[in-house]
């Protein structure tokens, strides 16, 4: 829990669950379709205020300190603290293969593990994607829908941003007594470990939430449907789906990147 509370200030609003998520789905969003998005969201004007909030909370805070990791630390770095937060994040992932009853994937988490530990100098190279072993992340509130636990209704967390109570239990619960590193890391490790891992994330899904603003009637509406889709297509481990693997603000597990814009340039990776 010490990692939510005080990591939560640069993991939080950031990707608000939907980082790289295609804007066509945004764009193409049907009105039977934001029908079923309202019969989930009987909270509403609770989860708009929660949204407004995380808002601010992104465009003072967050943003600003993502612009500066992108503008101070070379390409190669970023990549390496990734690799790095992705690795450690391997134990988690791990762990809800084995109660999803997935074997192979959790064969391709344990030689990913092992070689991006040795070979990969402590993660720092994720030598095992070149090798072939594709990386792939699970969380608790993955696990729960596999075995059969529906997401109840919609849900924005203060901080965290789009979530549903099964996912909120899973992912800022049960995985956080999952994680073997919590019972190793002082108080100050793991804190660097949650802001470095919220930078790093928010910093790659900048321009893409950004994008989403501009183009939907309906911000708020667009990011929860988004959300629900791509929670949709995590389950069913990217089967049946048009949307990539999307990152959640599961602080140890940070995607890659896009470019960021500072002051209208592109600073690529």
């Amino acid at each position: 829990m010490r990692r939510a509370v005080v990591g939560g200030c640069a993991a939080l609003a950031f990707g608000l669950g939907v980082a790289n998520a295609p804007l066509a789905l945004a764009q193409d969003l049907k009105p039977a379709e934001a029908s079923v998005e309202d019969l989930n969201d009987p909270i509403e004007p609770f989860n708009r205020g929660v949204f407004w909030v995380n808002e601010l909370l992104q465009t003072w805070f967050i943003r600003p300190m993502a612009i500066a990791y992108r503008s101070f630390l070379p390409p190669g770095v970023q990549d390496s603290i990734g690799n790095f937060l992705f690795n450690m994040a391997e134990p988690v992932t791990l762990a809800n293969d084995l109660l999803q009853g997935e074997m192979d994937r959790a064969g391709t988490t344990v030689q990913r593990f092992a070689i991006n530990t040795t070979y990969g100098i402590g993660g720092l190279f994720d030598r095992a994607a070149e090798m072939g072993y594709a990386r792939h992340d699970e969380d608790f509130g993955q696990t729960l829908a596999v075995w059969g636990v529906g997401e109840g209704f919609y849900l924005v967390l203060p901080l965290f941003g789009p979530s549903n109570p099964r996912d909120a239990v899973g992912k800022y619960g049960a995985d956080s007594f999952i994680d073997p590193w919590n019972y190793f890391l002082t108080t100050d490790l793991e804190n660097t470990r949650t802001v470095l891992s919220g930078t790093d994330q928010y910093a790659g899904v900048s321009d893409e939430l950004d994008q989403v603003r501009k183009t939907s009637v309906d911000y708020y509406a667009a990011l929860r449907s988004l959300y629900r889709q791509k929670r949709a297509a995590e389950i069913r481990n990217g089967e049946g789906g048009n949307l990539p693997p999307i990152p959640d603000l599961t602080v140890e597990v940070p995607s890659r990147p896009a470019p960021l814009k500072v002051d209208g340039q592109s600073a690529s990776r």
